[in-house]
């Protein structure tokens, strides 16, 4: 029951998400949807961010645990694409709050994943010196944040699919030579 009942609470929560700004929601609007009292969303929520990073967490690690091996960059830049596309008012409106930090956060995680077991991956079959690795890693991670940042500031109205395909073709074979170039022999 106690899942279900926190479960309901960020069901209302992202339903309310989808019809307007977060600053516009509060703890009232939430309980009043689900049907529970406030001191019901309060045994599970400290406040608002907390119900909100809650969310933002679980959307990221099934993400992750979606991919728990990546072999191609592309796809799963493809998946935040799709869940950020199929969220696409709340992701705006929660990107565009006081609580972006804590989508950042979000965004930077996934991001970081994607790249860490994609490098893992193609790096996997050589002897490569690690410290090296972690700067290629955090500059793939950064671009990725970077241009996805971009994208959610613009209210994601540029063809995200597009710009990726086209970076993807740019860089091919760049990746693949940034790590043979820190091969210790």
């Amino acid at each position: 029951m106690a899942q279900f009942t926190k479960q309901a609470i960020k069901d209302s929560c992202l339903k309310l998400l989808d019809e307007r700004p977060l600053s516009q929601i509060t703890v009232k609007d939430i309980v009043e949807d689900c049907g529970i009292n406030r001191n019901t969303f309060y045994y599970y929520f400290q406040d608002l961010p907390r119900l909100i990073e809650d969310i933002v967490m679980e959307d990221a690690e099934a993400i992750i645990r979606s991919y728990p091996a990546v072999e191609n960059f592309e796809d799963c830049l493809e998946a935040f694409i799709d869940y950020a596309l199929s969220k696409k008012r709340v992701v705006l409106h929660i990107y565009h709050s006081a609580n972006r930090e804590i989508y950042e956060q979000y965004l930077w995680k996934v991001c970081d994943h994607v790249i860490d077991s994609y490098i893992t991956t193609i790096s996997s079959r050589r002897r490569v010196n690690e410290s090296d690795l972690t700067i290629i890693k955090k500059y793939l991670t950064s671009l990725g944040f970077g241009i996805i940042s971009g994208w959610l500031r613009s209210g994601m109205t540029e063809d995200i699919r597009s710009t990726f395909a086209r970076i993807c073709e740019l860089k091919k074979g760049m990746i693949e030579e940034m790590i043979s170039s820190c091969e210790e022999n």
